[in-house]
């Protein structure tokens, strides 16, 4: 087994101190090796093995799983549940060669617009168009209540998941501001909170749709939170939302108390990763509160120890929200309408659909590090440099909709910046 999942031996930076394998990619992780992450795998590496960190192993594991006939009959059933028959690649040699060629003409030192410019050729080579477009930009808030929040899992109480969702639709909390400032149409999704919005509910501060599952999910500690045929109708009316949009770019966010939890479960089936490396303090916890929500998540994974497909995971640990942001992922994939991935909550469920469709990634842009320490993870095991940090936990889209404006610009100066040539400037010697 150890032959066969090893990367290219090289320097080895360092190795566990329990097992003696090599963390050839320089990692450095309080969290340990391997041998504790996958100890179902603890035997000696082989001599003279590559790096068999963590992450490393993970992604050799996951390019293994993903040819199983299991995990392609679920990626059919998901793909059709979504509306979609397949997503592109956005990798194509010559497409990038012609944007490259097209930065390489503007008036400007080569690659002095630094990771602006590398959004801008992501752009070109997601939307298949050069220049890029993106004028029309939109969020969408999926909300939805977790049985889990009943565990303590949470600062604050489930009730609140609904009040929230009308604060969001009537434009007083922090992501309505931020649309507001950056030109971003929002919409917010009902997609299972306990308490409905009342009947005729018309906010004026955004569009409110009602997609509700069910009132809230079941507890991850005593069942699935789901059932596969709800996570498939989640992830069906998060692309039928995403698909009704009229943007060049979609971002997408969370609100749902007790999600933070449901997140830090689907990083640590899937990655895999060690719980306590991406359990957080969510909405606010306090050490005792940290401390509990370990321990019952810690039996969450323990109790449902099936659950290890991304389709079964979502089903057995998600929320709606989630589901359906992976719906609205797959959707806008499809069309090559770019993805603004939010934060810590919103990768797990881009984590789901990549595990289920890994082309999606080509398409999605990740916001901002979240100070959750999931996230870190999260955007490793992705490949995803996010393009902010500034410490933010809030969810809502809030990063996402801070984004917003450098995908504008990045499409812009793709556009609308004068070349040598057109500008009459003498070029490099």
């Amino acid at each position: 087994m150890a032959a066969i999942l090893t990367d290219p031996p090289g320097s080895h930076a360092s190795r566990c101190e329990a097992c003696g394998a090599a963390f050839g990619c320089g990692i450095d992780d309080p969290c340990g090796c391997w041998c504790a992450t996958l100890p179902a795998l603890a035997a000696p590496p082989a001599p003279g093995a590559g790096c068999l960190c963590p992450a490393c192993l993970a992604r050799v594991i996951e390019r293994e799983r993903a040819t199983d006939p299991a995990r392609t009959a679920e990626r059919s059933r998901t793909l059709a549940a979504a509306g979609v028959d397949a997503v592109p690649r956005a990798d194509d040699g010559e497409a990038r060669t012609r944007v490259e060629a097209e930065w390489a003409a503007k008036t400007m030192p080569a690659g002095a617009l630094g990771r602006l410019q590398a959004l801008g050729t992501r752009l070109a080579l997601s939307t298949g168009r050069m220049p890029p477009r993106i004028t029309r930009c939109a969020a969408v808030v999926f909300a939805a209540d977790h049985g889990l929040a009943a565990e303590g899992v949470s600062a604050y109480p489930p009730e609140v998941t609904a009040q929230m969702v009308r604060n969001f639709a009537e434009g007083g909390a922090a992501i309505a501001v931020l649309c507001r400032a950056n030109e971003v149409a929002l919409t917010v999704v009902d997609a299972g909170t306990r308490v409905a919005q009342p009947p005729g509910f018309a906010p004026r501060g955004a569009r409110f749709v009602d997609a509700r599952i069910a009132a809230g999910t079941a507890s991850a500690l005593h069942g699935p939170a789901m059932t596969e045929a709800q996570a498939l109708a989640a992830i069906a009316r998060g692309a039928a939302i995403a698909r009704a949009l009229d943007a060049d770019a979609v971002a997408l966010g969370e609100m749902g108390i007790g999600n933070s939890a449901s997140a830090a479960l689907l990083a640590a089936r899937l990655l895999p990763a060690p719980l306590g490396s991406v359990v957080g303090r969510g909405t606010g916890l306090d050490d005792a509160g940290l401390a509990r929500k370990r321990e019952v998540l810690a039996r969450c994974l323990a109790a449902q120890p099936d659950a290890q497909t991304p389709l079964a995971a979502l089903a057995a640990f998600g929320g709606f929200e989630l589901a359906m942001i992976v719906g609205a992922t797959l959707d806008c994939a499809a069309r090559r309408v770019p993805v603004v991935v939010d934060g810590f909550i919103a990768s797990a469920a881009v984590l789901v659909a990549a595990r289920l469709e890994p082309a999606v990634l080509d398409h999605c842009t990740f916001a901002h590090r979240s100070a959750e320490p999931g996230h870190a993870r999260v955007l490793d095991a992705l490949g995803a440099e996010p393009l902010l940090d500034l410490g933010l936990r809030l969810g809502e889209a809030s990063g996402a909709a801070l984004a917003m404006p450098l995908l504008r610009a990045a499409a812009r100066l793709l556009d609308e910046m004068a070349t040598f040539e057109s500008a009459g400037v003498s070029g490099r010697g």
